[in-house]
């Protein structure tokens, strides 16, 4: 029972110090994703060559799934998705432990570099572990990450979740297999950027007024 408890205050640590790398990031929006990500995860270290991110462009067929918003109220994938505003998107889930705490603080942190932007922007985190992320917890994160008004986050049964990661093609099997995907889509466009890897907060503003500038 003694070796239990150790390994869970073991990996409670884990989760804590993870936490905290995500809130430096937040306080210091210039050290670069990668480098507060590998500090706390050295065996996730990118070689040299693999430092950074890349973005590619992607044709994105959504499934016609209706999913649950942190308030509860079901909601359209489509409706959510296809209105009249540029988007940006990410897949986590609330009780990671590494790869979304550092996701959400970009998000979070972007709040401050887009400007005006942020008046017209939807930023919407869709949750891979519907079981456990009910809109309760979900609400509770969105509040730990200082969500503004526009920045949405969903949840649902998960069949509906795995299909829309299957049309984002970011579905790796299971949670633990989790990759840091970011997508950014202009009005009314059909063409979906995707940035593969970290990404300081104030790139992806660019990144995003880029998309949206064309």
């Amino acid at each position: 029972m003694n070796e239990i408890r150790n390994l869970l205050g073991r990996s409670n640590i884990i989760i804590y110090r993870q936490v905290l790398l995500a809130i430096a990031f937040l306080l210091a929006g210039n050290i670069t994703i990668n480098t507060v990500y590998a500090a706390g995860n050295p065996e996730h270290r990118a070689p040299e060559s693999e430092k950074g991110f890349r973005r590619t462009f992607h044709e994105i067929e959504l499934p016609d799934v209706t999913l649950t918003d942190m308030n509860g109220t079901r909601v359209a994938l489509g409706s959510e998705l296809d209105d009249d505003k540029p988007l940006m998107v990410n897949f986590i889930f609330t009780s990671c432990p590494s790869i979304c705490p550092v996701l959400s603080a970009m998000f979070s942190q972007a709040q401050n570099h887009l400007g005006p932007d942020l008046d017209t922007i939807r930023m919407v985190s869709i949750s891979i572990d519907p079981e456990h992320d009910t809109p309760e917890e979900l609400r509770k994160y969105a509040e730990t990450f200082h969500a503004g008004p526009q920045w949405h986050f969903l949840t649902g049964n998960l069949d509906d979740i795995i299909a829309v990661e299957k049309a984002f093609d970011v579905f790796r099997g299971n949670k633990m297999n989790h990759e840091p995907y970011t997508f950014i889509r202009a009005v009314n466009s059909d063409s979906w950027v995707r940035i593969d890897g970290f990404i300081g907060a104030e790139d992806l503003a660019k990144e995003y007024q880029r998309v949206t500038a064309n």
